[in-house]
């Protein structure tokens, strides 16, 4: 059974930064990519970063220059670094790994952390 657990949400002030993680776990012979994705209340989820296995990123244009994506491929895991955070980066933040296991690729999902941007 594999797994994707997130950490380091919470409240944060604008201007002030977080740092999310997302460890997958279980039997897992290869990751390519890991995404980090965002939901805010009575909108659509919509990507906010993406890093292949190889270390290639892809930035949604409302983060690029703030938010920085990295992976640690020995420890299965994806960052997502926020800084200058404003509020209408509120939202639930999930990752997501395309993952070889057992029966072949799958995507997983994490269960998400709130991320919340306010004075």
């Amino acid at each position: 059974q594999v797994q994707l657990v997130e950490s380091g949400g919470g409240l944060v002030q604008p201007g002030g930064s977080l740092r999310l993680s997302c460890a997958a776990s279980g039997i897992i012979f290869s990751i390519n990519t890991m995404g980090w994705y965002r939901q805010a209340p009575g909108e659509q989820r919509e990507l906010v970063a993406a890093i292949t296995s190889d270390g290639s990123t892809n930035l949604a244009d409302s983060v690029k220059g703030r938010f920085t994506i990295s992976r640690d491929n020995a420890k299965n895991t994806v960052y997502l670094q926020m800084n200058s955070l404003k509020p209408e980066d509120t939202a639930i933040y999930s990752c997501n790994a395309h993952i070889l296991v057992v029966g072949g690729w799958r995507g997983y999902w994490g269960q998400g952390t709130q991320v919340t941007v306010s004075s």
